[in-house]
């Protein structure tokens, strides 16, 4: 059990310094262009659900994390944040495409093509006021009064050799994740391009750090990302896998299935709640085998986001369980009319 809490302990690293420097890197590019980047994203729904769908199709959660970024920042819609769900195989996807790579390259087409109709579907019938309401105080300040010089070339030098406690306690912690990444103690069986993408981001996030004044540093990156979030995300993260981790252990979940299709169609939706890649590797187990229908792994995957939702469920139950009862919806009518069809 003590390397079992060791490995969840790696992988609640793992998520939480992913979304920690892209919320940095979210933020100081937001308030540097004072929010035009996202305005051009935002202004047009089509263009959210259109966006949500290119990070949910990445392979791996990291795109999945980067939405949830800026949902819990209402700069995107309750929708869009669909669509990445929907959209996203989570791991699974690296998997899918090792195992039977056309196949995938369709699911992930036909997910890309579900997940936009939902996004625009959910947020025409369905306005969920009081999880939005709940982030309400997460508005990026826009500092639309004037422009912030978030780097000055002549205080530059002064706070990388003089830094605050705020600098210096930020920048140590950017490079030990920076080293940790480089070393490959996290995230070490990753692909190649995705270690090469998040030390570029980290190695960037650490100029932020450095260069940023004072005033940016304090409320933006310490008031905000690391008391608000930081420390949530990793117990929530952490507990959650660590709970799913002892429930397995006692559980066989593959003995559960039943040779009823309708029964495993219902049974795999229900397993896609779970936050966690693994339990969904049985139903693309049993697809490669031929086991079941094309119709239950679609129906699966519709529900199932891999880590995606955690930093969710930390900054907001209702809203991890609000997404996860409309994926379900969604899940129930495509998989039910795809296996009557027999998809």
């Amino acid at each position: 059990m003590n390397i079992e809490i060791y490995s969840i302990f790696k992988q609640a690293i793992t998520i939480t310094s992913f979304v920690f420097v892209m919320m940095l890197v979210i933020e100081y590019i937001n308030v540097q262009t004072r929010g035009l980047w996202i305005n051009i994203v935002t202004k047009n729904k089509w263009k959210q659900y259109l966006f949500a769908a290119l990070l949910g199709v990445i392979p791996g959660c990291l795109g999945a994390f980067t939405a949830v970024a800026l949902f819990s920042h209402r700069m995107i819609s309750f929708g869009a944040i669909v669509t990445t769900m929907i959209a996203t195989s989570g791991d699974e996807a690296y998997v899918m495409f090792s195992m039977f790579p056309q196949k995938a390259a369709l699911l992930t087409l036909i997910l890309f093509v579900l997940a936009i109709i939902a996004g625009y579907l959910t947020d025409k019938f369905y306005t969920p006021k009081k999880i939005l309401s709940k982030f309400s105080d997460n508005d990026f300040p826009l500092h639309t009064e004037e422009k912030c010089n978030c780097f000055q070339k002549n205080m530059f030098w002064h706070q990388l050799f003089h830094p605050s406690f705020h600098r210096l306690f930020l920048v140590t912690l950017i490079i030990i994740l920076l080293t940790s990444f480089s070393v490959g103690w996290i995230a070490g069986n990753a692909k190649l391009w995705i270690r090469i993408s998040i030390i570029t981001v980290v190695s960037f996030s650490i100029f932020i750090a450095i260069s940023v004044p004072n005033h940016f540093l304090e409320k933006h990156l310490w008031g905000h990302i690391v008391k608000k979030h930081l420390g949530r995300i990793f117990l929530w993260t952490f507990g959650t896998l660590l709970v799913f981790g002892i429930l397995v252990s006692y559980i066989d979940i593959e003995s559960w299935i039943s040779s009823n299709m309708f029964v495993v169609l219902l049974f795999a939706i229900i397993i896609g709640i779970i936050p966690e890649s693994g339990p969904h590797l049985i139903f693309v187990t049993l697809f490669a085998q031929g086991s079941i229908p094309f119709s239950i792994l679609l129906a699966s995957s519709i529900v199932q986001d891999g880590h995606g939702m955690l930093p969710l469920l930390a900054e907001s139950r209702r809203s991890f369980f609000a997404i996860k009862a409309v994926n379900i919806i969604y899940a129930l009518i495509i998989g039910i009319g795809g296996y009557l069809v027999g998809l």
